[in-house]
């Protein structure tokens, strides 16, 4: 993945850094025994994806056509590699 600079953008860092958010006041709230308070931290992780999908859209992300080497071509056949002698 680090090849590839999986993640790497502002839309996903802020999207990720928002749901973890959430996480740890779903977490927090947990231990407590506070199930409206879990439930707010869930609705956090969802939000901190609808803002990743979001500035995603607005260009803030990784084009889907970043790496062209990924593509795989349906008409590509290996070649048979020639012995040297």
């Amino acid at each position: 993945m680090a090849g590839s600079s999986h993640g790497h953008t502002p839309a996903a860092w802020t999207g990720v850094t928002i749901a973890f958010i959430g996480f740890l006041v779903a977490g927090a709230f947990m231990v407590m025994a506070q199930p409206v308070g879990f439930w707010a931290g869930m609705v956090i992780v969802v939000l901190g994806g609808v803002v990743g999908a979001l500035m995603r859209a607005a260009g803030l992300g990784q084009p889907k056509d970043a790496h062209p080497v990924h593509k795989v071509t349906a008409t590509a056949k290996p070649e048979p590699v020639a012995a040297e002698g």
